[in-house]
C-alpha cells in the first residue's frame, strides 16, 4: 500500500518532480563547470523577469487548449503590436502612462475579440485565423514602428513592472520582511488546502489521503520559503512577480471553481455533447480567444518594461514558448485536461532550461534543439498515457 501511494504521488506530480530534477542537474553542471550557481539570488530574480511573459501567455493559451486542443499562433504578433502602440503613445506622443496602459489593454482585447468572432461565429478553424493574425498583426506593428525601435520608457512607467518590494536599504530588514511574507503565504495556502479537503469530504467527494496531502504541503512550503530566502538576499519581491501571482490565482480560481471554467473542460472532453447539454460553446470559444488577446496585452506591457523599448522583433517565438509551457505542464493535446498550476510549472521548466543552458554557454542552435525535443517528449507522453487508458 505504501508503494502504491508512492506511485500515485509520482504520477500526480510528474512535471514538478521533473522540474526539481532539472534544477538539481543544472546546479551540479554549472558548479562543476566553475560558472557560479543556478540558484544565486540574482539569477533566481532574473529567471522571474525573463520568463514572466511565458507564465502570462501560457495561462491564456491553456484556456484555448482546453476547448479541444486549439492553439493561438498570433500571440507573439499581438504582443508586438500592443507594444508598438504603447511605445508610440508613451514615448512619441507623451500620453499619460495610465491612459496608455488602458488603451493598450483595450487594443489587445479588441484584437482577440476579432479573431474570436471569426473562430466562434464565422466557423473558421483557429489554426487558420491565428496563422493569418500572426502575419497581419506583425505587419501592422512593423508599419507603426517603421522598422525602428522606440526607447527609453520613462521611470514613471518602468516602476510598475521592474521595481522591487519592499523598498529599503537594510539587507536584514529586507530578508526579514520577505521571509515573513512568505511564511504568511504558506500558512494561508496550507489552511486553504486543508479546508478545501474538509469541504470535499462533507460533500462526498473522493480526496487524496492525508499523508499525500501533508507531503505535498511540506514540499511546496519548503520550496516557497527557499524561493523567498533567495529573493530576500537580492532585492526582495519583483513587482512583476506580484502581477504573475494575481494572474495565476485569478485564472486558477476561474478554471477550478466557476461554471464557465468547467464548461471549457467539458468542451475539450466532448464539444458536441457539451453543446447538446445546453452550453453555449460558441460563447465559450469567443471568451477563450478574446481573453488570450487581453493577456497578450498584459504580457506586452511587461516585456516593453523589461527591455525598456518597443522593437519590431518583440514577441518573436513567444507563441512557441506558451504552447510548450502548457504541454510540458500537463495540458492534453486533445483538450479538456490541464491546469494553470501545471502551465506555471511548464513555464518555469522552460525558463530553467533557457537560463541553465545559457550559463553553461551552450550554442543557441542546440538550445532550440533541446527545447524542441522536450516539447515533443511531453506531447508523446500525453498521447501514450491516453492510449494506455483507452486500452
Amino acid at each position: 500500500m505504501t508503494m502504491q501511494r508512492f506511485k500515485d504521488f509520482l504520477k500526480k506530480n510528474t512535471m514538478l518532480i521533473a522540474l526539481i530534477v532539472v534544477v538539481i542537474l543544472f546546479q551540479v553542471l554549472i558548479i562543476a563547470a566553475g560558472k557560479g550557481s543556478l540558484l544565486r539570488p540574482q539569477n533566481v530574480s532574473n529567471i522571474i523577469a525573463q520568463n514572466s511573459y511565458v507564465v502570462i501567455l501560457a495561462t491564456g493559451m491553456l484556456l484555448c487548449i482546453l476547448t479541444g486542443g486549439n492553439i493561438d499562433l498570433s500571440i507573439g504578433a499581438v504582443v508586438a503590436l500592443t507594444g508598438a502602440v504603447a511605445g508610440t503613445l508613451i514615448i512619441n506622443m507623451h500620453v499619460n502612462v495610465y491612459l496608455a496602459i488602458v488603451i493598450s489593454l483595450l487594443i489587445g482585447t479588441g484584437i482577440g475579440a476579432i479573431q474570436a468572432y471569426c473562430i466562434a461565429y464565422v466557423g473558421i478553424p483557429p489554426f487558420i485565423v491565428t496563422l493569418g493574425g500572426m502575419l497581419l498583426w506583425r505587419g501592422i506593428a512593423q508599419v507603426i514602428l517603421q522598422g525602428m525601435t522606440l526607447a527609453p520608457y520613462p521611470d514613471e512607467y518602468l516602476k510598475y513592472f521592474t521595481s522591487f518590494l519592499p523598498k529599503t536599504d537594510s539587507a536584514e530588514f529586507l530578508l526579514a520582511v520577505t521571509m515573513v511574507v512568505a511564511a504568511i503565504i504558506c500558512v494561508a495556502y496550507i489552511a486553504y488546502e486543508i479546508t478545501g479537503r474538509a469541504n470535499k469530504i462533507k460533500k462526498g467527494y473522493t480526496v487524496d489521503s492525508m499523508p499525500y496531502l501533508l507531503t505535498k504541503l511540506i514540499i511546496i512550503s519548503a520550496v516557497m520559503l527557499t524561493f523567498a530566502y533567495l529573493l530576500g538576499n537580492y532585492k526582495g519581491f519583483p513587482v512583476v512577480l506580484i502581477l504573475i501571482a494575481i494572474v495565476v490565482l485569478v485564472y486558477s480560481y476561474f478554471t477550478n471553481n466557476t461554471v464557465p471554467g468547467r464548461y471549457l473542460y467539458a468542451m475539450g472532453g466532448n464539444e458536441k455533447a457539451t453543446r447538446l447539454s445546453g452550453v453555449n460553446t460558441k460563447k465559450m470559444m469567443f471568451f477563450a480567444y478574446t481573453n488570450m488577446g487581453f493577456l497578450c496585452a498584459v504580457a506586452a506591457l511587461v516585456c516593453i518594461a523589461r527591455f525598456n523599448s518597443s522593437a519590431p522583433s518583440l514577441g518573436d517565438g513567444y507563441e512557441l514558448d506558451a504552447i510548450g509551457a502548457c504541454f510540458i505542464g500537463g495540458a492534453s493535446a486533445y483538450g479538456g485536461t490541464g491546469t494553470v498550476g501545471g502551465s506555471v510549472i511548464g513555464a518555469i521548466f522552460m525558463g530553467v532550461l533557457n537560463n541553465g543552458m545559457s550559463i553553461l554557454g551552450i550554442d543557441a542552435n542546440w538550445q532550440k534543439a533541446v527545447k524542441g525535443f522536450v516539447l515533443v517528449a511531453a506531447v508523446a507522453f500525453d498521447v501514450i498515457s491516453k492510449r494506455k487508458v483507452k486500452a
